[in-house]
């Protein structure tokens, strides 16, 4: 491959240039709350389902083009917003997630998040242990996420309920941190350019191996892609069949984890019961705080996750491509519900 080069310079941005959060959070106004209430019955009156529910059953207006500039600032801008303004006292669960759906198909096509073939994915303590190899993320409770990406162009997260203390959201900007190791450390960038190693989590085809590879940075048509989950790559050693990781990896690696924690490449942010979250993917990290629930009291923190596919990008690389065939399969919604 070439020399690592800085990329998309318009989208870097520090925790000082964040730092105001009416740069980054998109109020409701009281006009677009009502159209989404309408299309939210509209809706309802089409299927109860949201995977029964297209685009064209949750009809915005003006909200629409307001969407479509959040999009566009996504995938070519800041790379995280938090939409704020539902009132969540006025909806239940089954209500929020059909709003949730419908922004949602606005700003993308849902893609399918595990093997189950979720949709629509829980975010919440779901019982799994933190040192189970076949655990992932959104199962784990109480403690904090290292930063890290997940599998598609945008990540969403709605807030259904928090717990009594904890649990900010984290987002740090990939592309600063690509383009300062690459005018640092550009022989670490470069290693990072070469297939490494994932954990499957469990998640492999039947009868496939356990691990697969893929570059934790791209470069395709001047854009950066990457896909950087720290804790899966140093669990592919697990599997003696894996690649070995090099020590240029593993430094590289360290490199990228360190530069995510630092607070001057990240900013945290509080989710309130109604609030969403949507991320770039490929240009943004992201984590959480560790946080206590509170289940006799009712406090317990519970997102709703959506993984979805961007109208703004029209080529990836094709491991960036949405091709889980054996995960679309299954096409289904999580429901859990835990207050």
């Amino acid at each position: 491959m070439n020399d690592p080069r800085i990329l998309e310079s318009r989208c870097e941005w520090t925790a000082d240039d964040v730092a105001d959060e009416s740069q980054w959070t998109e109020v409701l106004t009281q006009s677009e709350a009502e159209e989404l209430d309408e299309a939210l019955r509209h809706a309802l009156s089409v299927a109860t389902d949201v995977l029964d529910v297209e685009q064209k059953d949750f009809p915005l207006g003006g909200l629409r083009s307001r969407l479509a500039r959040i999009e566009d600032e996504l995938i070519n801008g800041r790379g995280f917003v938090r939409l704020r303004g539902i009132d969540r006292a006025r909806y239940d669960q089954a209500e929020m997630e059909m709003l949730y759906w419908g922004i949602g198909m606005h700003l993308g096509t849902p893609w399918a998040q595990n093997k189950h073939g979720h949709m629509l994915g829980d975010v919440t303590d779901q019982g799994r242990a933190p040192d189970d190899p076949e655990a992932r993320g959104n199962e784990l409770g109480g403690i904090g996420l290292p930063f890290h990406t997940d599998g598609s162009d945008l990540v969403g997260l709605l807030c259904l309920h928090n717990g009594i203390e904890g649990g900010l959201s984290t987002v740090a900007n990939s592309v600063s941190i690509h383009n300062q190791l690459v005018r640092e450390a550009p022989e670490l960038a470069a290693e990072l350019y070469l297939p490494q190693p994932f954990d499957f989590r469990g998640e492999q085809p039947k009868g496939g191996k356990g691990w697969y590879t893929v570059p934790i940075f791209t470069e395709c048509n001047d854009r950066l892609f990457v896909r950087c989950i720290p804790p899966y790559t140093l669990a592919s050693q697990r599997h003696e069949d894996a690649p070995r990781l090099t020590e240029n990896a593993k430094r590289a690696l360290t490199r990228v984890v360190e530069m995510a924690e630092d607070p001057r490449y990240h900013v945290a942010m509080n989710l309130v019961p109604g609030d969403m979250q949507f991320i770039n993917n490929y240009h943004v990290m992201h984590g959480r705080t560790a946080y206590q629930d509170d289940r006799r009291a009712g406090s317990v923190r519970h997102l709703k996750r959506l993984w979805l596919e961007t109208r703004v990008l029209d080529e990836r690389p094709e491991y960036f491509q949405n091709t889980h065939s054996d995960w679309a399969r299954n096409r289904s919604a999580s429901r859990l519900t835990v207050n």
